[in-house]
């Protein structure tokens, strides 16, 4: 066992994205992860496809990229957690684990006996962290929600996409589920929290972590841009509503992010493109002033990129200290340098497949070691191991016994 959180043991009863993410996170640091499925079916992601992993002699194996990309390090058991058999496993997976992550509807294990004060009646030290659409309290406490109608929601949409007035103008979701990606992450830093505490108190906690709210705490300077000036934010498409230049402009053959953050830098940038005098006009001089003139400021500045290729802007701000970098697609990023040196890729073996590639956790520790243990489980893949240790640990009162199939 390797990583910070060796030794922790999380119950993962969550689906989807945004609680299996929470997991995937824990798994990376070293935590022993226990999803817990439904028999026959599993995890909804498993089927959100295609494409779906395939083995070496070209057949499916019924598992999606998007499971794939939540799931790493973890033991998959299958439960029916609507059986008296089932919710005693998952008690017992509960009484021996040191965190427990669900993603059920607001009241749903409860009626199986599987709720937090359930759960704390036999592991007082339990955190349990409930992650929902819009948290335990509300008039929408009841609602699903998924990933795009929390953009929607939560004002995300109105601030992204090209403004109304230009060719492909109207509300855009972001390119990948981002409301799950960050409240994945805000209840993992939660329950981190809540284990910090434990062990000064000894007592677990109830954590209740909502999309909606993850969404509005998410919206940042924007919310902040609005809450002191009165002005509603709007769409802008690449444009940065309180930093210029920070746009894309077209090459000669391409497109370049241009990301100027300060005077000094935007000097730089001037003597770069043989303007220093922009540097010193009144009208850029500062940032407040470039983003003021910004409807002036950008097209003078796309007239000038418009004249050399990519590559050759690149190298010039590159060298001038200019912040900038390429429109990459997928295999332009897993080619770069940098992300090669940080070995961003990573093989692991999957038990049907072989070795396959899997995106490597970003986080990197002086003393800890973060490994990849285990490729995301098949369906049931741990089952009977883990019935056995808990076998083992209950002196045989356990009575859950798997199915052929791996089912509990």
């Amino acid at each position: 066992m390797s990583g910070p959180l060796s030794g922790v043991r999380v119950l993962d009863l969550s689906r989807v994205f945004a609680g299996p993410f929470a997991g995937q996170l824990l798994a990376d640091l070293g935590a022993d992860v226990i999803k817990v499925e439904r028999p026959g079916v599993g995890d909804d992601t498993r089927s959100w496809g295609p494409p779906f992993l395939k083995c070496a002699d070209g057949t499916e194996t019924g598992d999606a990229g998007y499971f794939l990309a939540v799931n790493r390090g973890k033991r998959s058991i299958t439960v029916s957690l609507n059986t008296p058999k089932g919710q005693r496993t998952v008690r017992e997976l509960a009484r021996r684990s040191d965190i427990l992550l669900e993603n059920y509807k607001v009241g749903t294990l409860t009626k199986f006996g599987l709720g937090y004060e359930d759960l704390k009646a036999i592991n007082p030290g339990l955190i349990y962290c409930s992650v929902t659409g819009f948290g335990q309290t509300g008039p929408r406490r009841d609602a699903a929600a998924y990933d795009f109608m929390i953009q929607a929601m939560g004002g995300l949409m109105s601030v992204t996409g090209e403004r109304d007035d230009l060719p492909g103008g109207g509300p855009q979701k972001v390119g990948i589920p981002i409301v799950d990606v960050l409240t994945g992450m805000y209840a993992a830093v939660a329950v981190l929290a809540a284990l910090a505490c434990k062990q000064k108190t000894g007592k677990g906690d109830y954590i209740d972590i909502g999309m909606l709210d993850v969404m509005v705490a998410s919206l940042a300077n924007q919310a902040m841009n609005y809450l002191i000036s009165g002005k509603v934010p709007k769409r802008y498409g690449n444009r940065h509503p309180n930093i210029q230049p920070q746009d894309v402009f077209a090459s000669r053959n391409g497109h370049i992010a241009l990301a100027v953050g300060n005077d000094g830098q935007f000097a730089k940038f001037c003597a770069a493109i043989g303007r220093p005098e922009l540097a010193r006009d009144e009208r850029f001089a500062t940032n407040a002033a470039r983003v003021r003139n910004e409807s002036i400021l950008t097209p003078l500045i796309a007239d000038l990129i418009g004249q050399r290729d990519t590559a050759a802007w690149l190298d010039l701000f590159e060298a001038a200290g200019v912040p900038c970098g390429p429109i990459n697609t997928l295999p332009d990023l897993f080619k770069d340098p940098q992300v090669v040196d940080r070995e961003m890729l990573i093989k692991v073996d999957h038990p049907a497949a072989g070795p396959i590639s899997l995106v490597a956790s970003p986080m990197r520790f002086a003393e800890a070691t973060l490994s990849v243990r285990r490729a995301p489980p098949l369906l049931g893949q741990h089952s009977e191991e883990i019935l056995r240790e808990l076998a083992l640990e209950d002196d045989g009162q356990c009575d859950s016994v798997p199915a052929k199939d791996g089912s509990a």
